[in-house]
């Protein structure tokens, strides 16, 4: 029969999934409006400084735009400091002269009943002449008061929330320009690489096209999809071990930065989303790349190891037929990690220790069978 040494060694508890990688820090340029685009400075895969200049779009239109809507601002402004002030420079001018004119047609008006008045308590006027010259004062004070009010409250507050709405408005429009001539021209706004450009020069772009899209890849995250029986395996920090098909042989090393919130279905599993970071030095690793990931979720070294299939099982109690003077002997043990291949053996075994391997169903094991050891 077949036999194995228990020996000291290595033995990793692992969850194997796959995963998308994904940029830790990505930025995306879109148009803001519908242009051409004008000079294209880089191309797909070209590394580039923060502050570089990538894109120029075609300014022209968002240029005419900023002019009308700077007009429209001055034209907004001088009409709500208009109102603000009830009216322009000019109109303020003439309504003041109005006002001046009115009292001293009111005040002349006051002296000429005051007048009446006194005549009338001599016999020298009439009632009708000093009726008069009340009603003449009325009417005077009628324009000093009109004319006040008018100063006073020249516009409603229907007129006033309108102006104020136009200048909010045109103001509104004048950002929105401003705002889309800065973008017309795309730099990097960090050291990174340009993973994807969509558009050549001279291509015609629609409003909120995407222009391009960069990344630091130095270090890329990966979002790995584990089922949910090895959820709660999972801590953050656990090493990961990443590979890629397209490169075979190399392994990407990294960590768990977070563990699932939540449980989600994906094609036919049930997984939680958890996110690794990887170190990526040389930038081998892209952005929407599939990789096979291996999370640790345990390590021990210097520790006793079986090979798994030398392991029974009988209603709970693990054992192995453990060899001693040719002969076999049922020995419980007792055991902590275990991956596909190897378990960690705790109790009942010792350094060196022979143990039979599974016979064939035709020859069971069975304890006190006599047994010769064949390599």
């Amino acid at each position: 029969m077949h036999a194995i040494t228990v020996k000291r060694g290595s033995i990793r508890s692992l969850v194997s999934t796959n995963g998308k990688v994904e940029p830790v820090q990505n930025f995306e340029a879109h148009a803001p409006i519908a242009t051409t685009v004008k000079r294209l400075l880089v191309k797909e895969g070209d590394h580039v400084r923060k502050g570089q200049l990538l894109l120029e779009l075609d300014d022209s239109d968002i240029r005419s735009q900023a002019a009308r809507a700077q007009a429209q601002i001055k034209t907004a402004q001088a009409n709500l400091a208009a109102t603000e002030n009830s009216g322009t420079q000019e109109e303020l001018i003439t309504l003041s002269t109005q006002l001046i004119k009115a009292h001293n047609a009111r005040d002349l008006a006051q002296r000429n009943l005051d007048a009446y008045r006194h005549l009338q308590t001599q016999g020298a006027a009439s009632p009708g002449e000093v009726r008069q010259a009340e009603e003449t004062l009325q009417s005077a004070q009628a324009d000093v008061s009109m004319l006040e009010q008018k100063q006073k409250d020249r516009y409603s507050p229907p007129e006033i929330a309108r102006t104020v709405a136009q200048a909010t408005e045109a103001q509104a429009a004048y950002d929105d320009a401003e705002d889309a001539l800065s973008k017309s021209s795309v730099r990097a706004p960090f050291d990174g690489t340009i993973y994807s450009l969509p558009v050549k020069q001279g291509a015609f772009v629609q409003t909120g096209d995407l222009l391009l899209q960069e990344a630091d890849l130095s270090k890329v995250l990966v979002r790995a999809f584990v089922d949910e029986p090895d959820i709660g395996r999972l801590q953050i920090g656990q090493r990961v071990e990443a590979t890629w098909d397209a490169v075979p042989g190399r392994t990407w090393t990294g960590s768990v930065s977070s563990v699932p919130s939540t449980v989600k279905p994906r094609g036919n599993r049930n997984v939680g989303e958890t996110t690794c970071l990887i170190d990526n030095a040389d930038q081998r690793l892209l952005p929407n790349i599939n990789l096979g990931v291996t999370i640790v979720v345990a390590e021990h070294n210097n520790v006793l190891t079986l090979q798994r299939d030398a392991m029974h099982i009988d209603d709970s109690e693990p054992y192995v037929f453990k060899i001693v003077n040719d002969r076999i002997k049922r020995q419980n043990i007792q055991f902590s990690l275990q991956n596909l291949t190897r378990v960690e053996v705790t109790s009942g075994l010792s350094e060196g220790d022979q143990v039979a391997l599974p016979a064939d169903e035709l020859k069971p094991l069975f304890d006190g069978a006599s047994v010769k050891v064949v390599p």
